[in-house]
């Protein structure tokens, strides 16, 4: 399945929400490629997952592929359910571009070697 094909089946409103995400993901990621990963889309950096995504029924997700990054950014996440690697958000709300460019500033910097 591609990236494409997920979000068709995916219902509405859940849909138009995860289309606002990926262009946003597109955006603060341009260098990264698109992929499935774990059955759900992702954006990739060389062969690491950086950003993935999903629809439920009763909320969409945002993956940051990192036990770390969610709860590093804990006191950004108020009135969202989240745990250790997964943010839970409502189905016709999309995330906002700032706390989308702090997860993957944090997950982009967790993957530099250190030095």
């Amino acid at each position: 399945m591609e990236v494409d094909d997920y979000l068709e089946g995916a219902p509405e409103p859940q849909r138009s929400t995860l289309r606002v995400l990926r262009s946003t993901l597109q955006d603060l990621l341009p260098d990264a490629h698109e992929a499935m990963s774990y059955g759900m889309p992702a954006f990739v950096m060389g062969d690491k997952p950086v950003a993935g995504y999903a629809w439920a029924k009763r909320h969409c997700s945002y993956y940051p592929h990192s036990g770390a990054v969610l709860t590093e950014l804990a006191d950004l996440l108020d009135g969202y359910d989240w745990s250790k690697g997964t943010l839970r958000f409502a189905v016709d709300d999309p995330l906002p571009r700032e706390l989308v460019a702090r997860l993957i500033e944090v997950r982009l910097a967790h993957l530099r070697p250190a030095g």
